[in-house]
């Protein structure tokens, strides 16, 4: 595989982030999901590689209190909206002024907060994502909260079990996690409406975990929806995750 290369940057309040990049070319920050990180989410299934030999230079920080970046306990590290903040530490740390934007999941969420904030990408992909996860957070945030507070509880094989599963996979810091539900965001239908600038959707067939990746599409002009095989947590591994994104970005 390309080699990886990794970096550090500071958040506008100073917090310490980690950021990993492969490929060279046309600049895209790919953003990876809660619990997650860019390891497990864009370079393990082999997404980062395909999409950095289409001729892209593939970023992917590691949000605050995910990955190798700071994993703050105190609640004032985690402000409504610093995970969008964050990302556009990113981009002027790195000096992009032409670049593409996507995300899985809290990575789409994360883009879209960042496009109302003033991002200006030439084209975006929003990942794993509906449309009721954009304009309604507390909703999956009230699913996360439940099982980070009541870890080890949960039946085998329910779906919190899973999601705990998959925490101890990637070496989550619960308490962290829990501070950055708080940062959560509602984007208005208006807000969505201003976008003005080439947009996909893409999620699994069988993902409705935040509610319809169309209906999403449908909210922002122009946008464009992609099905792709696959629920929330199964269609991160398909090859055509990294497919999706990079014929679009590549058209």
């Amino acid at each position: 595989m390309t080699d990886v290369k990794e970096g550090r940057f500071n958040g506008r309040d100073g917090t310490e982030l980690a950021w990993k990049e492969t490929g060279e070319g046309r600049p895209l920050v790919l953003i990876h999901g809660y619990f997650s990180n860019a390891l497990t989410n864009w370079i393990r299934y082999g997404h980062a590689v395909l999409i950095a030999d289409a001729g892209f230079r593939v970023i992917m920080p590691d949000l605050r209190g995910h990955g190798d970046s700071a994993k703050p306990h105190d609640p004032a590290a985690y402000p409504r909206d610093v995970l969008a903040d964050d990302g556009l530490a990113l981009v002027d740390h790195l000096g992009l002024a032409d670049y593409d934007l996507a995300g899985y999941s809290l990575g789409g969420r994360t883009s879209v907060r960042m496009l109302v904030k003033g991002a200006a990408p030439r084209r975006v992909v929003l990942c794993g994502m509906g449309l009721d996860g954009i304009l309604h957070t507390a909703g999956r945030g009230d699913y996360f909260r439940k099982v980070l507070t009541n870890l080890g509880s949960f039946p085998r094989g329910s779906g919190e079990w899973m999601t705990e599963a998959f925490l101890k996979t990637t070496g989550g810091d619960p308490v962290a996690l829990l501070n950055i539900l708080e940062t959560f965001v509602d984007t208005t239908p208006e807000e969505l409406a201003a976008f003005d600038r080439p947009v996909l959707v893409v999620t699994g067939r069988e993902d409705d975990d935040n509610g319809s990746g169309e209906a999403l599409a449908d909210a922002i002009p122009g946008a464009r929806f992609q099905p792709i095989p696959g629920n929330h947590m199964s269609a991160v591994v398909k090859p055509e995750l990294g497919q999706a994104i990079r014929d679009f970005l590549a058209a």
